[in-house]
């Protein structure tokens, strides 16, 4: 990640100033072009400076979404969706100007079929919206990333989060999505049975598109009924690298774990301040196991073993709510937590993805990394499938730090892609991680910019992210 990446595109004025008027003709006061309102939808929720779009439409169905398209297609304006704006790779900055669709009016829940257990959404809804719904029918959706994501964010950034481990990540519990695509056209990606064979899986083409291939106006999810017993626990261990191997172990034997997250002593110390905990200050793992009282039984024993044999101490667990529910809240916000560290500071949340073999050795050297430069920068990770974040607190003020904190960002992408890793497991590419794609996937990412170009060959489908503006062919 550099600074010097984030630029901005060419502006299409002439034709942003007739969109803004036709726009305005058309949605009323479901139209803002405020100062105020624009920079709501260029929040970023870190240091990459925010681009406003020139306006922002608050749509409340599909028809307006194609009516937005059309005239932006019409006028090659750039089109940003826009969810609640937990992204953190810039994705719903504006490079190039243009207009911003506000999805927050559009949060009905379609259909719940609960025998087939999947249902169908707007894309405006969050996960904990949709899991309130949801639980008088005995069913939930269990991607967790951490914010109270929309729905459509989470499937336009292929977010996974802390209950991927047993449940999958979003490219696992999306079925068919609709979306809008370049020409103002809505097309359905696939029906709802669980597996098909018919041509190309255009579902999972346009999950993980970050908007740049079509703008979605609905997910159908899969669901999962909820378990009899949720029981976690905590446990600490001498030394990052043990914890690591526990979680090595856990995967490796099978033990159908729900959570199992990774706190290093630095992020256990910035929880205890931010959230009221007294956890010993050492490496920790949160764990959580869903099923009845017989198996969560079995797996909790299990796993104390091993937490044993790597040196761990004693494991905590307990089956009731209100404790569970303290613990994954200060979990949920270990990135406040990270800040408060410096007030007045700003951070970077960055993340990696490793095989699970190599997350021990990738972790520690991160560690040795953030102690040999003088950085400030917990650690938190999905260890359960080798991702895991760092949180580096800096003077976004300095440019001497910013350097350092750029140069650090770099080299651990480098790490992970060196142990056959990726450089982002959930935030996706936006404009932050644009420079590690080529390193990662090679001429392959040539073949996404012409499939970018085939769908939207006049670049308005949120331009500048994933790729360069407009992407070289």
């Amino acid at each position: 990640m550099a600074l010097a990446d984030i630029r901005g595109g060419t502006r299409n004025d002439t034709g942003i100033a007739a969109a803004l008027s036709q726009l305005a003709a058309r949605f009323g006061q479901r139209f803002q072009m405020g100062e105020a309102i624009r920079a709501q939808h260029a929040h970023t929720t870190t240091y990459i400076p925010a681009q406003l779009p020139d306006g922002v439409v608050f749509v409340e169905n599909t028809e307006d979404v194609k009516a937005v398209v059309t005239i932006c297609a019409a006028l090659k304006v750039p089109v940003i969706p826009f969810g609640t704006g937990s992204s953190l790779e810039g994705q719903v900055n504006a490079p190039e100007g243009g207009i911003s669709i506000d999805f927050s009016n559009m949060k009905r829940v379609l259909s719940v079929n609960a025998e087939d257990l999947d249902c169908t959404v707007e894309p405006g809804i969050t996960r904990e919206e949709l899991n309130t719904y949801l639980r008088d029918t005995g069913l939930f959706f269990p991607i967790d990333p951490g914010a109270n994501a929309s729905i459509g964010g989470m499937a336009s950034t292929r977010a996974s989060g802390t209950n991927a481990v047993r449940y999958g990540t979003m490219k696992d519990n999306v079925l068919a999505v609709t979306a809008v695509t370049a020409t103002g056209e809505e097309i359905r990606t696939a029906r709802r049975a669980r597996k098909s064979s018919a041509g190309y899986d255009l579902t999972r083409l346009f999950v993980g598109a970050e908007g740049t291939l079509g703008v979605l106006t609905s997910v159908t999810l899969r669901l999962q009924g909820i378990p009899a017993v949720i029981a976690g626990g905590i446990c600490g261990f001498p030394t990052l690298k043990d914890a690591c191997n526990a979680v090595i172990m856990t995967i490796q034997l099978g033990i159908p774990v729900a959570r199992i997250e990774l706190l290093n002593t630095l992020q256990i110390k910035a929880c205890n301040a931010y959230s009221g905990l007294s956890l010993p200050e050492q490496p920790t793992l949160f764990v959580e196991f869903h099923g009845n009282e017989e198996s969560v039984g079995l797996q909790s024993e299990e796993f104390g073993a091993i937490v044993a044999e790597c040196g761990g101490g004693a494991f905590q667990w307990s089956a009731d709510a209100d404790e569970r529910a303290k613990l994954w809240k200060a979990r949920h916000n270990v990135y406040w937590a990270s800040k408060a560290l410096r007030p007045g500071y700003e951070a970077i949340a960055t993340d990696v993805c490793v095989p699970i073999s190599r997350l021990a050795d990738c972790v520690a050297e991160t560690e040795r990394d953030i102690e040999d430069h003088g950085l400030l920068a917990p650690i938190v990770g999905h260890a359960g499938d080798g991702n895991f974040h760092v949180c580096v607190v800096f003077d976004d003020k300095d440019p001497v730090h910013i350097e350092r904190v750029e140069a650090f960002v770099d080299r651990l992408a480098a790490r992970a892609l060196s142990m056959d890793g990726t450089c982002t497991g959930e935030h996706g590419i936006g404009q932050g991680k644009q420079r590690f794609l080529p390193q990662e996937l090679g001429g392959a990412v040539h073949l996404m910019q012409q499939i970018k170009h085939a769908l939207d060959p006049d670049n308005i489908m949120n331009p500048g992210k994933i790729f360069s503006s407009p992407p070289a062919i």
